[in-house]
């Protein structure tokens, strides 16, 4: 995959945040940047690791603005509209994982992965899983996870798709609240701009209804991706289509 180099305003405009606040954010290397000339540019990968890790540090209310603006930059038709029945199958969904650790679990989902036949490339699935918790843990409060590659390749995937892993014993993921994490959503996507939303999507998800412990209690694949899709209908009807005045991922306070 070549080393793409975006512009200060493709940048601006991928992070739904101002030119100008992106230009200071850099001044103050709050964002991995690099300066040609007068020029500040950034790297595609580096600009895709940094937003998904300051995304899954937001705070709820954080969360909730950055998951209404991507809503509104994505894609118009976004907007109370179900993205998850495509995505997950009963297939796709593991309720016994035997992992009992991080590198485990990892390679428990990918084997998932590759039988959707969605995959290209397994061993480079697993790569850049591992190289992503390195940078930092997709393990998140409440006993759930996201992983997902750690630089965004548009050739790693056919389509974008959803794997969800339950562990049989809960494992030690490095989630920010210290507490182990049994829940797995592997997040396989190969438009960038979605790739994002629907990581905030999940979380939101998460936040917001009863899906985790829903999915604790189901008894087979069936029954926990019935629990994904009511969640995800219990979020479409409550959201509005109200204009957002987050300032994007720069400001996770």
């Amino acid at each position: 995959m070549p080393y793409k180099i975006l512009s200060l305003d493709a940048v601006a405009e991928y992070l739904h945040l101002t030119p100008e606040d992106l230009t200071q954010r850099a001044k103050c290397n709050d964002i991995p940047h690099e300066k040609r000339g007068q020029r500040i540019v950034f790297s595609k990968d580096a600009v895709d690791l940094w937003a998904s890790q300051r995304l899954l540090g937001l705070p709820a209310k954080g969360l909730s603005e950055y998951h209404r603006k991507s809503i509104q930059h994505t894609r118009e038709s976004l907007w109370n509209q179900s993205l998850l029945p495509e995505l997950i199958r009963p297939a796709f969904i593991a309720p016994t994982l035997r992992a009992k650790t991080k590198s485990s679990v990892l390679r428990e989902l990918v084997a998932v992965a590759n039988a959707t036949g969605h995959l290209i490339n397994a061993h480079e699935l697993v790569a850049g899983l591992e190289a992503r918790e390195t940078w930092g843990s997709t393990g998140m409060p409440g006993g759930f996870a996201l992983p997902h590659p750690h630089a965004h390749d548009p050739y790693l995937f056919t389509n974008s798709f959803i794997v969800l892993g339950r562990t049989n014993q809960e494992i030690h993921f490095g989630a920010p609240d210290a507490r182990p994490t049994s829940l797995f959503f592997l997040v396989c996507c190969p438009d960038d701009r979605l790739h994002l939303h629907l990581l905030a999507h999940i979380c939101v998800m998460a936040q917001n209804t009863a899906m985790l412990s829903q999915l604790r209690e189901a008894g087979d694949a069936a029954t926990m991706l019935a629990a994904v899709l009511a969640a995800e209908a219990e979020l479409l009807a409550t959201s509005t289509s109200g204009q957002c005045s987050a300032t994007g991922l720069a400001n996770p306070d």
